[in-house]
Formats: C-alpha cells, structure tokens, sequence
C-alpha cells in the first residue's frame, strides 16, 4: 500500500509537475519549498476572480458569488489605503465567523498590510492587550466585539474602529457601510514572499498569549501541502482500491464545499480551510457558533464536502440525536487536527457510511497548519498516527538535551520547513528559545517510524510524571473514549505527596448513559498498565470547559475540581 503512494508522490513532485520541489533561502536556512506556490496572498486572491458567478461564502440566507467578494474585497482594499493604512500596518479583526472576516482578511493582505486575528471570546482586557501588542492602526468589529472595546476606547482615542453589522454604531466608529461605498479599485503593491501576513495569538494556558507571525510564503507552502496530502493520499486510495484517480484538473470536477466550524482567527479555520477552498473555486459555509445539530443542517443543505474541526466535533456529529436522519452523502472528507483523533473516533468514521474518508492532518499556529496529513486507508491502516510527513518539511525527534534521537524513540517533535512562522511578536527571547537553526521545537511528545509517519503521545506540559513513570495524557484519553458511554473526557495531572504526580480524569457522559469509576477502571484493566489508570475520576454533569479553538481546557479543571469529590 504504502508503495502506491510513494510511486504517486514520485510522480506528483516530478520537475514538471504541480508539485514541483525546489530548494530556497528563508531566513538564512536552505529548505525545501513547493516551486509552484504563489509569491503571495494578494496573488493567491486575485487569480480566484475566474471563478466568477460561483458561490464563495454563505451564512444564513446570504450569499457572496466570487464575483461579487472580488468587487467588496476591492472597495474594502480601495477604502483602507484611503485610510492612511499601509503596507506592513496592521490592521485588527475582532468577530464572530461573518464573511466579513474573509473579505476584510483579502483585503488586507492584498495591500501588504498585516491582519491581526483577534480571539473572538477575549474580554476588554484581553483585547487591551492584543491592540497593544500588535500595535494595530485599525480595528475592524462586529456589535459584541465593539461593545467590549467600548469598556476601553478611552484608552485607543486615536485608533480608528470599523463597525459590521452594527445597526446604530458610535460616532467614532464607521459603520460598514461606509467602507463599502468606496470605488472598488484595488491598490498596486508589491510583496515580499517573508513578509508578514497575519498575527494569530496562540492559545496558550499560562501567561499571556504569543502573537505568531505568520508569513506570506508560511502560509501559501502550507497551503499547496495540504492541498498535496488531499491529492496524493487521494490518488494512492483510488489505486489502491481499483478506481479512477480524482484529477484536480477536470472542468467538471465537483468544486469542494467546506464548513466553516472553527475560528476564523486561527490556522485550523483560515489556513487548514479557508485557504485552501479559496484556491480550488469553493465555496465557505459560515456558522456563527459551533453546535453539531446546527452543523448536520448545514451539511445536508449545502451539500458540504468537507469537514474538519477539532476532534470532539466530530465525535459530536457522529453521536448527534439527528445523524441518521440529516444526509450527509456529499461528505467526503470528516476529519480534522488541532489535537490527535482518537483511533476510536477514526473507527467510526470510517464504519459510518457513505464517502465520508477519515482524515488528518497535525500542525501548529507556528506551522501555519498541517505539517503531517493522513487520509483514508492510510490513516486506518495508522489509526495512531498524526500522518506522514509533507514533502517540504522535515520532522525528528529529539531528547531533553536537543539530540537527534533514532526512529521509534520517544522525544520532543521538531519540524524544519518553509511552514515555519518567521517567530513571536515583540518576544525575541521566546521566538530563539522555540525556532533553533531554523527547526521548530513543538512541546510535543513523540516519535517517527521507519514510513515517516509521526506518531504523537502527549504536550510536553500534559504529561503526568507519577513516581518518575511518563504518563502520556493523550494515551489514556483514548483507552478511555473508547468506553461506550463516553461523551468527552480530559487527562491531566494531579499532586500527590508521596509520587510527586497522580492521573486524574474528568468525563461528561453520554446522553442517557451513566459512568460507574470502578466499572471503567476495570474497563481500562484491558488497555493500560495499572500505573496508567486514574486514581481520580470526575463524572461532571456539564461539558468540559473548552478554549475558542475547541480544546479542553485543563488548567481549568485542575483548578476547578476537589479530589475529595473524586471516584
């Protein structure tokens, strides 16, 4: 199996091929780059203008055809640089998924200034913090993000505020309209491939969050990576199965149709996505908030094609009250990345029914997405696995002393490629402490096997150290998602006198089932090591605690939850 897909990559990656490779300088480090990617985003945007009178963006009962986005996107970039707003500015965007976030994001990359992806739940302190961080000359807002910054304005006299989709907004913010009364011509400029292109703030649980600076030349190799993962991986699976390949170049070709689940202001949703959608012609479904039952609706209506999201949506999909009734034939893809899927939930992926393929794909905001991807059979013949390494990229595994450690062995995951974001804001100490000689140190435990498949087995700060035993949190979470009557589970660690560190677990059940904590350890007897059971279970009667990007939160629970309460 794997041979089909090295003979396809072979193939695919030939001299005069898409997915042709080259060799070039980024910041003083020769890597690998795809020498078919586009120079820039502004590039990237304008050459979707042939996709004419195609849907483009949905939400609700509206639409945006290509055209119609091209013609906005103009008068937004028209109307900016009328503004004072210049190349390398940085310009702000705080709200909700609205296609006013794509159109304001084009806009802004198409004159060479900088988006700055606000965290859309971050409150008038927080966002106090960002503008100043970033620095931002412009902050674009829909009515709740205006209402926090309100809190604040006192303190941005001078920073000029856009209000969308704001019925009466102050008189120091101009309303949306007024942006779009602007001719819609768009400014010359010219872009240098390293470049910045957007600040997405990482969403760290201690301290204040990093501003990563992502690059024009990050984002669009990314870009044709996972736009590779899909075709290869795509191709081999056809062969492999006896059927004709997809061709990307076929006119009649079903253009991709994706969900916009996840945030807008991180990779998952924009570059995982957005991007790559935009290049293919497709179309962008926008949903203002995440609720499966909302998402089945979606799906069916709009006949998505592709879905991806942080794993506990898809699990929520699948479990939802409405999956067997809602048709999710157009569905080829159900998958996603932002943590490891679970072999469990690959399971029933691919036992569902209809095309639906599983897929993966493992990454970071400091790698502008996917630097791995798995897809169809081989991610069922992997379940474990965060998928093979792209062909631009490089991926090791090192110990505690930075050393190059051999295939199978356990260490901190490094990657090395054009994906790399140029470093933090304003952090040079953080940014020389993560990216060293070009190669980005993850945080990420892990190792690679001998078919260059990346196999992930905790954060470095998930895992419980219990009396100088590793306990990788990620391990234990899916022995135990795959107890029937879990919903959502999260592992962390938990002082204890005489070990230094205990396993502690707090689950949400599912609809209709109950949890008894002996009953599942004796469950868990089969699959772990006793060492690597939970000495403390919590069955909580609400969802876990999550972040904006659809990650447990378990700080939060650390804090939260009293061991004199515990199974």
């Amino acid at each position: 199996m794997l041979d089909v897909l090295k003979q396809t990559t072979a193939a695919m990656t030939a001299p005069d091929q898409m997915f042709a490779i080259t060799e070039t300088e980024v910041r003083g480090n020769m890597m690998k780059t795809w020498a078919n990617a586009p120079g820039s985003l502004r590039d990237l945007w304008l050459s979707t203008d042939v996709h004419g009178e195609r849907d483009y963006l949905v939400y609700g009962d509206e639409r945006w055809t290509y055209n119609q986005a091209h013609e906005q996107v103009a008068r937004i970039a028209n109307w900016l640089t009328s503004q004072g707003i210049t190349q390398h500015d940085r310009v702000a965007i705080a709200m909700r998924n609205y296609p006013e976030w794509l159109l304001c994001n084009w806009a802004i990359a198409s004159i060479g200034a900088v988006t700055v992806g606000v965290n859309a739940w971050w409150v008038a302190e927080e966002l106090k913090y960002g503008l100043n961080d970033s620095q931002a000359k412009m902050l674009i807002c829909d009515a709740e993000r205006l209402s926090r910054f309100s809190e604040i304005a006192e303190q941005f006299s001078k920073l000029p505020v856009v209000a969308v989709r704001v019925d009466e907004p102050p008189q120091w913010a101009t309303p949306w309209r007024d942006v779009l009364k602007t001719e819609p011509y768009m400014p010359m400029v010219t872009i240098d491939p390293d470049d910045d292109v957007c600040i997405f703030y990482t969403s760290g649980t201690t301290g204040f969050p990093k501003g990563a600076q992502l690059t024009h030349r990050s984002c669009l190799n990314q870009l044709l990576s996972s736009l590779f993962v899909s075709l290869s991986q795509g191709t081999a699976n056809a062969l492999i199965k006896g059927e004709q390949p997809p061709n990307p170049m076929d006119p009649n070709a079903v253009p991709p149709t994706g969900l916009l689940a996840t945030p807008l202001f991180h990779v998952t949703a924009m570059n995982g996505l957005a991007h790559s959608v935009t290049a293919s012609g497709g179309k962008l479904v926008h949903m203002y908030k995440w609720e499966a039952g909302e998402a089945l609706r979606l799906i069916e209506q709009e006949k998505i094609t592709n879905f991806s999201g942080v794993p506990l949506m898809g699990r929520e999909l699948i479990n939802h009250p409405d999956f067997d009734s809602r048709d999710i034939s157009s569905l080829t893809t159900l998958g996603g990345g932002g943590a490891p899927v679970q072999p469990d939930l690959i399971e029933k992926i691919d036992s569902v029914g209809g095309q639906a393929i599983p897929a993966q794909g493992y990454g970071l905001t400091e790698t502008c997405g996917l630097a791995t991807g798995s897809y169809g059979a081989f991610l069922t013949s992997k379940p474990n696995s965060a998928g093979l390494i792209v062909p631009v990229c490089d991926i090791k595994a090192v110990d505690e002393q930075g050393a190059d450690l051999p295939r199978g062995e356990i260490g901190e995951i490094c990657i090395y490629g054009p994906h790399i974001i140029k470093g933090y804001l304003n952090r040079p100490e953080a940014t020389a402490e993560t990216i060293v000689d070009g190669w980005l140190r993850t945080g990420d435990i892990g190792y690679l096997d001998e078919d260059n498949f990346v196999y992930l087995v905790d954060r470095a700060k998930d895992m419980v150290l219990r009396g100088g035993e590793n306990i990788y949190s990620s391990e234990v979470e899916a022995a135990i998602f795959s107890y029937p009557a879990v919903a959502e589970c999260a592992v962390f660690s938990v002082p204890d006198e005489r070990l230094g560190e205990e396993v502690g677990c707090a689950i949400f059940p599912a609809a209709g089932t109950e949890i008894n904590a002996e009953t599942l350890r004796d469950f868990l007897r089969e699959k772990l090591a006793a060492f690597k059971i939970p000495r403390y279970i919590w069955v909580v009667e609400q969802p876990l605690p999550q972040n904006a990007s659809g990650k447990f939160v378990k700080r939060d629970l650390q804090e939260r939850l009293d061991t004199a309460h515990a199974q």
